[in-house]
């Protein structure tokens, strides 16, 4: 994929950026290892100021930011202005709260008397320089919720955005430039895909994070793992929300309609497998369609716009191509599942029904704006469809009965169950999954500790 802009609501190709040569990336490795060894010494005040700048900055420069990420990737502008903000309060909340969440512990005195110490803590101190490979979906917010916490940590961080978000991921390098930061705490990489082994192959890079493609996440495991360094992946979702008798339907039904087609249904957290007790099935499906169809497709820079296009051809081919083969397969498409004319990757709103497990739908990742629709006769079938899946990143549930509630969280196989409620991100609570979902965890006070050095440091008696 060439490094460039391509406008997703047209096919219009914007701009284009010549890769990074040999001797850029060199400069700018030997440049992130320089940074760091007086970095890594900064107070957590100095930190959480220059942090809460690059705040100010951001809801400064959000309007401009979000129209970027707009052109570039084809998310409503007004998700996008969204995004921008979500991005400025996690920088807060890190600035605020880093120093507490990586303050030296102490054991028990029995425990240190135990060890034969006379004082014993545990502190938490910087790696290094992070790698970090990031996808298009959410290209500010993927790249914050890892730098915010990273930089906070004391780390400096190195950028491989996806090839078709570079003018956002130039803006970030810029943004935290501005905010005061050494030029070697984050970099933004100008490279392809090609280039990313070599660089985490390097000494000098002592970690990595990816969010992408479980085949993406399997290059970098495998090269991190050659090379003995710490990994977070975050890969892929097939996400179920489940419905039962006992749920506010119309609600429920109301909320799966934004759970499915935010960001445009490219988000790994959306809702794609709509599980519904046999009781309430045909009163969920009836008003989950009507919503699908009532949604209001059309040019993503529009302020009245909820569904804009995908963001790159090949992704509308992959999705249509997951439709056209549950529909040869028997499935009932109860609303969508025809490529619009005219230019730009637009796919509609689309739900499909009467599912089975032969179906590509029910095993791959529907990265678009397409639900697929299951009956479950009974609250021990919801569990068993939502955990036929390779991925388990989040889950939804819609019950009033606590003891539905205490069950789905006991069995289902996710790193999240949001109860009558849709997922979502927030810098206080840890994100990530499990399966081919990837390991690891993002945010909150364990996602700040992942890219840390967990020093036990033992005084004698």
């Amino acid at each position: 994929m060439p490094i460039a802009t391509v406008n997703p609501a047209n096919g219009e190709t914007l701009k284009t950026y010549q890769a990074m040569d040999e001797e850029e990336i060199e400069r700018r490795l030997q440049l992130a290892q320089a940074t760091f060894r007086t970095y890594r010494a900064t107070p957590f005040a100095e930190r959480a100021r220059l942090l809460n700048r690059a705040a100010e900055l951001l809801d400064d420069d959000g309007q401009d930011i979000a129209r970027v990420m707009t052109t570039e990737m084809g998310k409503p502008v007004k998700q996008a202005r969204a995004e921008a903000a979500k991005c400025a309060k996690a920088m807060r909340w890190y600035a605020e709260h880093a120093e507490s969440l990586l303050a030296d512990e102490e054991p028990s005195e029995t425990d240190v008397k135990d060890s034969g110490a006379s004082r014993a803590l545990v502190r938490y101190r910087p790696l290094g320089p992070v790698l970090a490979v990031m996808p298009w979906n959410f290209p500010l917010w993927q790249v914050v919720r890892f730098a915010a916490p990273a930089l906070m940590a004391g780390n400096v961080g190195l950028l491989k955005h996806a090839s078709n978000v570079p003018q956002t991921a130039l803006f970030l390098e810029d943004l935290f430039r501005r905010a005061g930061y050494s030029e070697g705490c984050f970099q933004t990489l100008l490279v392809g895909s090609g280039a990313i082994d070599d660089i985490l192959r390097d000494e000098r890079v002592k970690a990595a994070t990816l969010t992408g493609s479980e085949p993406a996440g399997r290059a970098v495991a495998s090269t991190a793992g050659d090379m003995v360094k710490k990994t977070v992946l975050e890969l892929g979702g097939s996400d179920p929300y489940i419905v039962m008798p006992s749920a506010d339907i119309d609600r429920a039904a109301r909320i799966a309609v934004t759970a499915r087609v935010q960001n445009n249904g490219q988000s790994c957290i959306a809702a794609k497998r709509f599980i519904v007790h046999t009781d309430v099935y045909d009163r969920f499906a009836e008003r989950f369609v009507e919503g699908m169809k009532a949604l209001r497709v059309g040019d993503p820079l529009e302020e009245e716009t909820e569904v804009g296009p995908l963001a790159s051809e090949q992704g509308r081919d992959d999705l249509e191509e997951l439709v056209d083969d549950a529909r040869r397969s028997g499935a009932s498409v109860l609303c969508g599942g025809e490529r619009p004319d005219g230019p730009g990757w637009f796919y509609p709103p689309t739900v499909i029904a009467d599912v089975t497990r032969e179906m590509r739908v029910h095993r791959e990742e529907t990265f678009g704006p397409v639900a697929t629709l299951y009956r479950a006769a009974d609250l021990d079938e919801a569990v068993l469809i939502a955990n036929d899946s390779p991925f388990g990143l989040s889950s939804n549930v819609w019950t009033r009965d606590e003891a539905e509630v205490d069950r789905f969280v006991r069995d289902l196989e996710a790193g999240g169950v949001f109860v009558n409620g849709m997922t979502a991100s927030h810098p206080a609570f840890p994100f990530g999954g499990v399966k081919r979902s990837g390991y690891g965890r993002e945010l909150s006070g364990h996602g700040i500790r992942e890219f840390c050095n967990i020093t036990t440091v033992w005084h004698g008696a």
